[in-house]
């Protein structure tokens, strides 16, 4: 199993609770998706990203799959990429 995480900070002005609304898309619409999370920062501080995803999968060979899943790419990434000035990813083993 690997753990997939994105933190996300976000243009001026875009809505953070929609981003994470958006992320959460994935639960049910992306098979390969065994277990999904999103959070919103409140912290607010220099160093602090917007919004946060991590998600489980099955293998390395299904981030894969993960990465061309076309709801990830035509819904999830089409809205993510309008509205993010930067990301940083991390994807593990667990």
């Amino acid at each position: 199993m690997i753990k997939h995480v994105v933190c996300f900070k976000l243009n001026e002005g875009e809505d953070p609770v929609l981003a994470k609304e958006v992320l959460m898309g994935m639960r049910g619409n992306v098979p390969s998706v065994i277990d999904i999370e999103a959070g919103v920062d409140f912290l607010h501080s220099p160093r602090s990203y917007d919004v946060i995803l991590t998600v489980t999968l099955e293998s390395r060979e299904v981030l894969d799959q993960y990465q061309n899943d076309p709801y990830h790419v035509n819904v999830v990434k089409k809205h993510m990429h309008a509205v993010t000035k930067s990301s940083v990813a991390v994807d593990y083993d667990i």
